[in-house]
């Protein structure tokens, strides 16, 4: 019988957790919420967690996409965001929807495009993505770092509106902390000021003036 943990809030987030539940119950709600809901869900084999985002959580991940994909272009990297897609896995019995999640391989670029030209919406068509974005403006109660873990995406990247950690996943399937993308030439440090201390009142000049500086710097 699953159990509910007390919600916790940093208004106006809300997260709940469901503890127990088995993986249909998690797929049957995922298909039951729209995806323009502002619900959502992550299950880490065990534990259902169902939040709702706010403000702060939406203008950091509107923010943090420009700068990864302005450092890619501008370092010769492909890239393919799918943005908040719904990962559900049933072979791994696991499912979450990042915050963002982009390709960075050729191999797995080619692959999406190749789901993309078909309109494919079987999941099995996608591969996992190479760098996922977390913003966890209050702190998760699902296992979300062991999801990806369990879906083997490389890197992760985790903001909770003040600290970014970036996470490489070893050979022996556990992450480590690192101060820098292993994909992108761009240290924990450059991204935080990006996001906390230069102006974005006006984001199409804060997104000139990254672009200014990512231009300065790439060889």
């Amino acid at each position: 019988m699953s159990t509910i943990t007390k919600p916790t809030t940093l208004a106006p987030e809300t997260r709940i957790l469901f503890s127990d539940v088995p993986y249909h119950i998690y797929d049957t709600l995922i298909e039951a919420v729209s995806p323009h809901s502002p619900v959502r869900m992550a299950y880490d084999g065990k534990d259902l967690e169902i939040m709702t985002k706010g403000t702060s959580h939406e203008g950091f991940r509107w923010l943090i996409d420009p700068i990864i994909r302005n450092v890619a272009g501008m370092a010769g990297f492909r890239i393919k965001g799918l943005g908040e897609t719904t990962w559900k896995r049933p072979d791994i019995d696991r499912g979450i929807e990042a915050d963002q999640c982009y390709f960075l391989t050729d191999e797995k670029i080619d692959q999406v495009a190749a789901a993309l030209r078909r309109r494919s919406e079987n999941l099995a068509d996608y591969p996992a993505p190479d760098l996922v974005v977390e913003i966890d403006i209050s702190p998760p109660l699902a296992d979300r770092e062991a999801i990806y873990a369990a879906m083997r995406v490389p890197e992760l990247w985790i903001f909770d509106g003040e600290t970014l950690v970036i996470k490489h996943l070893g050979p022996d399937g556990v992450y480590v902390d690192s101060d820098r993308s292993r994909w992108l030439p761009i240290s924990i440090d450059e991204v935080t000021h990006w996001l906390l201390e230069e102006d974005s009142t006006d984001e199409y000049a804060w997104e000139e003036r990254l672009r200014a500086w990512i231009k300065g710097r790439t060889p």
